[in-house]
Order: structure tokens, then C-alpha cells, then sequence
């Protein structure tokens, strides 16, 4: 077993082997080439393999332990599902708790159908809808400016990767700037919309995981870069860019290059002083004209209105892109779905919002705070707190081998019934080709303070549970013995 004290290639971990051998994980540009028999099934596949949140699913989905309920069916099993288990806690999947929570606006309980909304919508989507995410960025972001957005400048997409998809499929052949660590969907678009030739740029923990603006305007002059991707705030690392420097940023789409920033998080801000509730962060508030400026906002109900069931989301930016942007939407999604976009509208009310942004920000601070505290007290000092998002990188570099990496430590919590994103999801590395020890975001995981607090305890217990059981028993028992598939339970009933 003394293997397990120091693997250093992806090749000598279980955890690792695991995670290539599912479709679209295997190394690419590598000769000899690999042939996996399970990416072979259809001629001319090429599978992109899949984001963090739905790899770890599936894992979760595979460790179902069975139990007997009776002579018929003789065996079931309890595994993950995405919808509420009391069995399970869900650190992973980057979603906010969708239910009540004190002080904000009533929850939306009922989604009037009028008979012209069963009809298609436009693929740019509801006027009204449009006009009124409009109005809200101008009377947060934008009083007083001589410019402000209307319904020209907004397209509705079903959801943010969707957008992230018709931005993609417009953009010509050119350098594609993006960062490590972030967020993981960027890696298949990547991958997908072949015209985009990634540049990276590894972010530093001891500086913060700050973009460096003046470096990035260089990188534009020497590398011809077109266009920069950015979250904002951060996923993974819950860090944001914000006042001067996001008004740097938002100046270079004055100056040839478009910058495109995922700004889901806008009202995930943790402010020190009562009188800073209900600030919200948006390169909108630095836009000089909105149609001659080439900033691209993508963002929606799904985070900040707590609402990821709805699909419902936006792109705002010059009205020749969002021109553009209904064209690719014929093809590549249709359209959002038209109830509830209707159903929207009056939840982009400005009053509501700010109730909203206040009753947010103060809940789930005391719930980042929670985790924190309890992280501290099992010695897992997080490197670099978040100040945004809901979301904590945790650095396990301090922990004994194997549990020392993000993959290994995820396969050890499934046992617990817990889910965290292993890092590694976060490096955005469309080719695939790193050993995955050499990723800077290995010995990393994401965890999400996005569920109710009692499922927060319940995965930090599962947390606790692993760091004792090293402790009492050493590394014998990590490292090994994880279930690929729930082997032997095919054709039975499953109880999710």
C-alpha cells in the first residue's frame, strides 16, 4: 500500500483511471492515438466529454448502494438524483438553494399560459421581456448616461450556456483569450466551436486570482487576441473584478477586442458594511455606448433570481450582435420557452430586484461564513476566501496523500454520499492533453454553499468523517476500491 503514499502520474491512480475512461476524457493530440471503444459506437462522434457537475453526477449515480425491500423487485437502489434527496448532499452542483429564505419577495408559484404563449417565440425572444431586462440594467447600472439599452439590445436564450453557445457559433476565426481556474463549460465550447483558438492564461492564487489588465492588453498587441471570456464574479474562486479595474477591462472592447463576461454572480457580493446591501457588479455600469462598445454580458433568472429551472436567460450587448445572435438561434436552440419568459416580466421589476439582491446577499453570507468557520476547524484553511458567487476553492494540497487532489478526495466523499467538483473540471484545457497531475487546479475542489444550510452540515460532516477516518487508520484505506458502474443491478428498479 505504499503506492498510495505519493501517486505522481495520473496513470498510478484509480481515481484518475476512472476519470479518463469515461467518454471524451481521453488525452487528445496524443500519437499513438487511443481508441475507446465506448466513443467508437457512431461513425464520425467525437465526444466532447462532459462538465464537472455532470461527470460527478454520474459518479454518484454509479455508487447506488442496494438494499432489499422485499420478495418484488428483490433489490433497488438508493443512489444521487437531481432532484431533492434526503440521502444525498449535493456540494457540487452550482445551483442556489430555490426555496424561501427570510425577508425576500414570495417565491413564484404558478406560470399563467394565455393561448398566444403556446405559440413559438421569437428566437431574440419576448419583446416585453427584453424591454424590461433593458430597463433594469439602465436604472441600476446606467442613470444618467447618455446611452442606454433598449429591447434591440437584449436576445433571450434558454439558459446561459445557450447563450454562451450563440455567441460562440457567430464568432469568425480568431484568438480566444480565457483563464485558469474557470467555469467548466468553457472547455466543450471551446472544443466545440473550433473557430475560437484558445490562448490560456494560468491565474495565480497568491495574487488573488487577479486578471491582470495591463498584461492583457499586451497580450492583445503580441498575440493578436479578437476576443476575451471571463466570469465575473469568478467561478470557481469566488473572486470579482469590480471598479477601476472593470472599468479597464471594459475599455479594451473600445479598442478592437471583444470581451464577452458570464456575470451570473452579479448580486452574489458579500459587502463588509450594512450601507453596501444590495450592490450588484456589471461591466454595464462602464459602457460608454451600448452599440459601438464590444461588451458581451451573458446572465439570467438562473443564479441571482434563484430560479435554474426556468431556463430563462439573456445576452446584452450592441444591437448588430443580438441581430446576429437570433440567427444562430434558429438554428442551434429555437428559442426559450415562451410562458415563462411571460412569467418573467415581473420579476425584473427594479424594487423587487433590490428586495431580492438584499435578502440574498445577507442569507447566503451567513451561510459562506458557516462553512468557512467549519472548514477552519477541521484545519482546511481556505487560500483565497470569496468575496462573490457561492462557491469555495479549497485547496487540499495540506492533506496526506492520496487525499491531496481534488479527483481522489470527490471519490472518497461519494462513499460518503457527498459531491464536490474536483478541480481539475476548472482547467480549461480544450486539448486534454496534461497528465492531470500537472493541472494547477489539482489539488483544488469546488464547493458549493448554494444548498440549504442543513445539507451544507450534512456534507461538512461527510467531510469530517474522511479527515478522522485518515487520521485513525492512515492512507490504507483511500485511494482504491471505487465503483465504476452500479455493477450488478441492471434491469432492476432504482429508487431516486
Amino acid at each position: 500500500m505504499d503506492v498510495f503514499r505519493g501517486f505522481m502520474h495520473e496513470k498510478e491512480s484509480p481515481a484518475h483511471q476512472i476519470f479518463r475512461q469515461a467518454a471524451g476524457h481521453k488525452p487528445k493530440g496524443i500519437i499513438p492515438q487511443t481508441v475507446n471503444p465506448d466513443e467508437e459506437t457512431v461513425p464520425g462522434i467525437e465526444h466532447p466529454g462532459s462538465t464537472g457537475v455532470i461527470y460527478c453526477s454520474d459518479r454518484a449515480i454509479a455508487n447506488g448502494k442496494p438494499f432489499y425491500l422485499g420478495p418484488y423487485p428483490p433489490l433497488t437502489t438508493i443512489c444521487f438524483s437531481y432532484a431533492a434527496s434526503h440521502e444525498w448532499s449535493n456540494l457540487g452542483q452550482g445551483a442556489p438553494e430555490v426555496g424561501h429564505i427570510p425577508n425576500a419577495p414570495p417565491r413564484p408559484d404558478s406560470i399563467p399560459m394565455p393561448v398566444d404563449s403556446l405559440e413559438y417565440a421569437p428566437t431574440t425572444g419576448v419583446k416585453a421581456l427584453r424591454e424590461a431586462v433593458a430597463n433594469l440594467y439602465n436604472h441600476t447600472y446606467r442613470q444618467g448616461k447618455a446611452s442606454q439599452y433598449t429591447y434591440e439590445n437584449v436576445c433571450i436564450v434558454p439558459g446561459g450556456r445557450a447563450g454562451l453557445s450563440r455567441v460562440a457559433a457567430v464568432i469568425g476565426d480568431v484568438y480566444c483569450s480565457y483563464q485558469i481556474p474557470d467555469y467548466t463549460a468553457y472547455d466543450q465550447v471551446l472544443s466545440a466551436f473550433k473557430r475560437l483558438v484558445p490562448v490560456p492564461t494560468a491565474l495565480e492564487p497568491g495574487n488573488k486570482y487577479r486578471m491582470d489588465i495591463k498584461q492583457t492588453k499586451k497580450d492583445i498587441i503580441t498575440q493578436g487576441l479578437a476576443v476575451i471570456l471571463a466570469s465575473n464574479p469568478r467561478n470557481p474562486t469566488g473572486q470579482v473584478i469590480k471598479g477601476q479595474e472593470l472599468k479597464e477591462l471594459v475599455s479594451i472592447g473600445r479598442e478592437g477586442t471583444t470581451v464577452i463576461l458570464d456575470e451570473f454572480y452579479s448580486w452574489y457580493i458579500y459587502p463588509e458594511h450594512d450601507k453596501d446591501y444590495g450592490k450588484s457588479v456589471s461591466s454595464a455600469e462602464y459602457v460608454e455606448d451600448v452599440n459601438e462598445d464590444a461588451i458581451v454580458i451573458i446572465d439570467g433568472l438562473t443564479k441571482n433570481w434563484r430560479l435554474p429551472g426556468w431556463r430563462v436567460c439573456w445576452v446584452v450587448g450592441p444591437k448588430n450582435l443580438v441581430t446576429a445572435l437570433s440567427q444562430s438561434g434558429s438554428f442551434l436552440d429555437g428559442g426559450a420557452n415562451h410562458p415563462m419568459q411571460l412569467a418573467a416580466i415581473p420579476l425584473l421589476d427594479p424594487q423587487r430586484v433590490q428586495q431580492e439582491k438584499i435578502a440574498l446577499q445577507k442569507h447566503f453570507k451567513i451561510k459562506r461564513d458557516h462553512v468557512l468557520k467549519r472548514l477552519r476547524k477541521m484545519d482546511l484553511d481556505v487560500q483565497v476566501p470569496p468575496t462573490s458567487t457561492f462557491y469555495i476553492w479549497l485547496n487540499l494540497e495540506k492533506l496526506p496523500a492520496p487525499l491531496n487532489n481534488g479527483l481522489t478526495f470527490f471519490e472518497e466523499l461519494l462513499k460518503e454520499k457527498t459531491i464536490v467538483i474536483p478541480g481539475i473540471f476548472f482547467d480549461i484545457n480544450p486539448s486534454h492533453r496534461r497528465n492531470l497531475f500537472n493541472s494547477p487546479c489539482h489539488p483544488y475542489v469546488r464547493l458549493s454553499f448554494g444548498p440549504p444550510l442543513e445539507d451544507l452540515d450534512m456534507g461538512l460532516d461527510a467531510i469530517e468523517n474522511v479527515l478522522k477516518r485518515a487520521r485513525k487508520e492512515g492512507h490504507k484505506g483511500f485511494g482504491h476500491s471505487y465503483k465504476k458502474s452500479l455493477e450488478g443491478n441492471e434491469g432492476v428498479s432504482t429508487q431516486v
